[in-house]
């Protein structure tokens, strides 16, 4: 073979092929390669760099940190706005403001009907609250017996199932809600959390000169009645990193009020005896525009098409 030049070279890998393949994957990976070997060119990539970086890759796929890098570089939040947009130049009605993922979510959480203490086994943990409110579609009518799937981080801004500490769906549930499409559940108000400590992630974030930090929020995924599934969060109120999220996930319209209640009576079920802060917030469901839009699966549970 004649020797090549960079562009001989990126032309050869981006054509070369036995088979058709999948024209949208072959002209997907044709843009990402080129655009890497651009990268090489005009950085001036040596060597040794590059072969850091693919080890650097290595050790962040054994470590199950890729779903954090592409929030922290903002890959989810790019997803979410482009899904907004879309959205807008089809003149689809909007619901709640949907909000990134994470790479947290577990399926199957136990099933409750319509309210659990979430916190249960985690009394202790903080200042106790109450979140109340109702599924809705966009003109305001009530979904009955919705999936409200809730889960956030402990004390300590660790997760169930990736920390082994905590007992399986520590502080996660799934809460079916009523003919009213009303929900509600008992907890205490979590805390931000960072990115691990000595990690890919944590690397990558000191050489760009960043911190690691979330705010305080709660996850949900909401699904039911042909609607389309939200997967949206809460964002409390005074956190320090509330403007400065490392996964860009804070939203207008997702920040809630915190009300503080001093007498417990109506709550006797959840097992409130004390004064307690209360948020209440309804969430709004768009109508699916077909059955994938309904699939209340986490985003990266997705074949390669």
């Amino acid at each position: 073979m004649a020797e090549l030049n960079a562009k001989q070279l990126l032309e050869l890998v981006n054509s070369r092929r036995i088979a058709d393949g999948n024209e949208r994957v072959r002209a997907i990976t044709a843009r990402i390669v080129g655009d890497l070997f651009r990268t090489i060119d005009e950085c001036n990539v040596s060597p040794d760099e590059f072969w850091a970086a693919v080890k650097w890759l290595t050790r962040l796929g054994q470590a199950d940190m890729i779903g954090l890098i592409s929030a922290g570089l903002g890959f989810d939040r790019l997803l979410d706005i482009r899904e907004d947009e879309i959205d807008r130049a089809a003149s689809r009605a909007l619901g709640t403001p949907r909000a990134i993922e994470g790479p947290l979510y577990v399926a199957g959480a136990p099933l409750h009907q319509r309210e659990v203490c979430l916190d249960a086994g985690n009394e202790d943990g903080g200042t106790p609250f109450v979140m109340e409110g109702q599924v809705l579609n966009t003109d305001g009518r009530p979904v009955p017996h919705a999936m409200v799937d809730v889960w956030h981080c402990n004390a300590s801004g660790r997760y169930s199932h990736f920390d082994p500490s905590q007992p399986a769906y520590n502080l996660r549930r799934r809460i079916e809600t009523d003919e009213q499409g009303r929900y509600r559940f008992r907890s205490f108000l979590p805390p931000g959390y960072a990115i691990p400590p000595d990690s890919p992630v944590s690397e990558l974030f000191e050489k760009l000169g960043r911190h690691g930090n979330r705010p305080a929020h709660i996850h949900f995924m909401i699904s039911g009645q042909g609607k389309r599934t939200l997967t949206t969060q809460i964002n409390l109120p005074g956190d320090t990193y509330l403007d400065d999220d490392f996964a860009f996930a804070t939203r207008d319209g997702l920040v809630v009020d915190l009300q503080q209640v001093q007498d417990p009576t109506g709550y006797e079920s959840l097992g409130i005896r004390s004064p307690f802060a209360r948020v209440q917030f309804d969430f709004r469901l768009q109508d699916a525009g077909s059955n994938r839009e309904t699939r209340a699966a986490s985003r990266y549970d997705t074949a390669l098409g």
